[in-house]
């Protein structure tokens, strides 16, 4: 296979490609063959279709992805005339956000709120995330594990980026009305402290593993604080329900009180009554014997007066016999 053959086979695919070619893709193309190009091979007929392409309407560009044909930017504006569909339109906040995130990445949304000094929709991450600009990359170790936000290759290649060196540098950001300039000033004096701070930085590493303890115990020690002010929060919670509960069970104690006294209540008026009826009736059952016994009384009297009465008639009638006797007797004479 000749340059000229690779060449053409690589720009061939080029043009059919529905995205970025990275070197190993173009590799793949001839997995099949005998005879397989070498990647510096590659890479020179790369290099020759670009400087084919100079001065043309269209240009061989590598991006984060890999190499891709595009309109040169001086005739964007003529080609942008064949789409219907008009320009995606970004707010102010959220070109802010992600330019923080390119600049200042791997970078926290507390870090990304400090410097803008406002809070952050959770549209505007939702809408980057989904434009796959930025990705989560990991979880900053502090209480919390809040995520670390990072741009993408996606990111690289609609912005016609190769790598993030490739970004501008706030000095040559010229349009700050546009954009913010307290946000960009603010950054570019925070890029110029670090450099200058590189070198106490090189002697601070030394030190890193102390502070790494100490910031990890200050993390335990926040983490136990958080976890005692939850224990707390949830015993008052706890006392709250187990005081309401008793609150019930009191009520409950008391209505089951009163149920009970008033029954019991009810059952000794109910005795009350039952002894009273007996007492009233023992009365009268005693009435009615003390009446047979004056009757009993009263007819033992009469016995013995008719007893007396027939003693005194038997006696009468003695007296009469003998009476009588004597009369009937005949005088003996002599």
């Amino acid at each position: 296979m000749t340059a000229e053959q690779l060449k053409n086979i690589l720009e061939a695919a080029l043009m059919t490609s529905n995205g970025p070619m990275s070197l190993n893709r173009f590799l793949s193309l001839f997995e099949k063959d005998a005879e397989q190009p070498e990647r510096t091979e590659v890479k020179e007929a790369l290099e020759q279709l670009q400087n084919d392409y100079e001065g043309r309407g269209v240009e061989l560009k590598e991006v984060a992805s890999g190499f891709r044909f595009q309109v040169r930017n001086e005739y964007a504006e003529w080609v942008n005339r064949l789409f219907d569909e008009r320009p995606q339109r970004y707010s102010r906040a959220l070109l802010e956000t992600l330019a923080i995130i390119a600049y200042r990445q791997p970078i926290t949304r507390g870090e990304i709120e400090d410097i803008r000094g406002v809070s952050i929709s959770s549209s505007i991450i939702k809408t980057l995330q989904e434009r796959e600009w930025i990705r989560i990359v990991g979880h900053r170790d502090v209480p919390g594990k809040p995520e670390l936000l990072a741009s993408t290759k996606q990111f690289l290649d609609y912005f016609n980026l190769k790598k993030l060196s490739d970004l501008p540098s706030l000095a040559e950001i010229k349009d700050f009305d546009k954009i913010n300039p307290d946000l960009f000033e603010g950054l570019e004096a925070e890029k110029l402290a670090e450099e200058e701070g590189s070198k106490v930085e090189e002697e601070r590493e030394k030190d890193a593993s102390e502070i790494e303890e100490v910031e990890n115990v200050t993390g335990e020690d926040d983490v136990d604080a958080e976890t005692e002010s939850k224990d707390e929060e949830e015993t008052e919670t706890n006392v709250s329900e187990i005081t309401d509960a008793e609150n019930v069970i009191e009520e409950d104690v008391n209505t089951d009180t009163e149920s009970y006294d008033e029954e019991e209540t009810e059952n000794n008026v109910s005795e009350i009554k039952e002894a009273q009826n007996v007492t009233e009736e023992d009365a009268v059952e005693t009435e009615v014997d003390a009446e047979v016994d004056i009757v009993d009384e009263s007819n033992t009297s009469n016995d013995a007066e008719i007893e007396a009465s027939e003693n005194d008639d038997t006696e009468k009638d003695e007296d009469d016999m003998k009476i009588a006797a004597n009369d009937n007797v005949v005088p003996f004479s002599s």
